[in-house]
């Protein structure tokens, strides 16, 4: 297995980050108006918002992954945009990214981090509750008109989390 790791975002790996979501969106789904300000803005729709971007790069392949964290209210992030190459697919890049995600989440003072998907993405949906997120009507009922495909709505245990890291 290569070795893998994250690198912080900058702006000449914004097409990566948009040709690593259009790939896997296109391919399940269709973009979305909103899939396209965030794909063609990274900086200005995430970063300048106060989110981020972190990506996963493995060892000979180069960057195969992304994942947003998008600010949405005081101390509230969507995690969002989500992807891994299909070729790195099976070397646990996910994974990994995701572990960097919440991380991140955390250092930025996030006290709500939520998803929003479709359950055509089981593999992905299976990710996010192996790594501790739950489903959650109440985010679904807040968030879940933001695309149509959505029909899974997830929210991280963050107060938990924290809680056990100090305890």
């Amino acid at each position: 297995m290569p070795a893998l790791k994250i690198h912080p975002f900058r702006d000449d790996l914004a097409q990566a980050f948009h040709d690593i979501n259009a790939a896997w969106i296109g391919a399940m789904y269709t973009l979305e108006q909103t899939d396209r300000d965030v794909l063609e803005n990274p900086r200005a729709r995430i970063v300048d918002g106060g989110g981020d971007i972190l990506f996963v790069e493995a060892e000979g392949l180069g960057i195969v992954g992304a994942c947003a964290l998008q600010k949405t209210g005081e101390c509230q992030f969507e995690l969002t945009k989500m992807g891994v190459l299909e070729s790195a697919r099976g070397r646990k890049a996910g994974e990994f990214l995701l572990h960097a995600v919440i991380a991140r989440a955390h250092d930025m003072g996030a006290e709500r981090l939520y998803l929003l998907s479709n359950a055509k993405s089981a593999a992905a949906i299976h990710l996010y509750e192996k790594l501790g997120f739950v489903h959650d009507a109440a985010i679904m009922a807040e968030f879940g008109t933001r695309y149509a495909r959505c029909n899974v709505a997830m929210l991280y245990p963050i107060r938990h989390a924290v809680a056990a890291a100090i305890s």
